[in-house]
């Protein structure tokens, strides 16, 4: 569980995408799709294959434990296969100031060979995929066919976990990097404010 913000990330790019918030300098917020806290924007080059084209995250900030309700929709032209590498860039706000988070317990700014591996991880294979991702048929595991995925607007359930205190109150922007054999497939940036009790 200590893996979630990662997790939470990395399932939005590998199974979002195929198929932290800020308060954003207003020159900043409009390259984002998204204005207050929760903001997202593709940052990968024209012509990479897996793109978001829609995302959606409330409420804002983020309540842990609490309810978050998302819907998303994306493409990819290729199809993702392992290994699947991920580069995560993790900040957060403090006093006005962007921090990089390093990466402790592979949480935080870390470099994943293999995406495909942390599904695994997270979803043992064999195991159905968790719902509402089972009742749309989105995949969980790699490899994920080229086409287009949409999860309409689904609730989940943020249990109450111990965070580290590093991600606990606070604004957070990441940036995921998502490719294979040296190929950049996507790029998403995320901007979030998380609340913890």
């Amino acid at each position: 569980m200590g893996h979630c913000l990662d997790i939470l990330f990395s399932l939005c790019i590998a199974s979002l995408l195929t198929h932290s918030a800020c308060t954003l300098h207003s020159r900043q917020r409009q390259r984002l799709h998204g204005i207050l806290g929760f903001a997202w924007k593709n940052c990968g080059a024209p012509d990479d294959p897996a793109v978001m084209k829609t995302l959606s995250i409330s409420p804002d900030p983020i309540m842990v434990p609490g309810n978050l309700v998302a819907s998303a929709a994306g493409t990819t032209s290729v199809a993702l296969t392992s290994p699947l590498a991920l580069n995560v860039t993790l900040e957060k706000e403090v006093a006005g100031f962007w921090v990089k988070i390093p990466c402790l317990e592979e949480i935080g700014s870390c470099h994943y060979t293999d995406a495909c591996s942390l599904l695994d991880q997270v979803i043992p294979p064999g195991q159905d995929c968790p719902e509402p991702l089972h009742t749309y048929g989105i995949p969980c595991h790699c490899p994920f066919k080229a086409g287009d995925y949409t999860l309409p607007e689904s609730e989940f359930q943020l249990p109450d976990i111990e965070l580290p205190f590093w991600l606990t109150n606070g604004n957070y922007r990441a940036m995921g990097v998502l490719g294979s054999n040296g190929k950049e497939l996507g790029c998403l940036k995320v901007s979030l404010s998380i609340h913890s009790s």
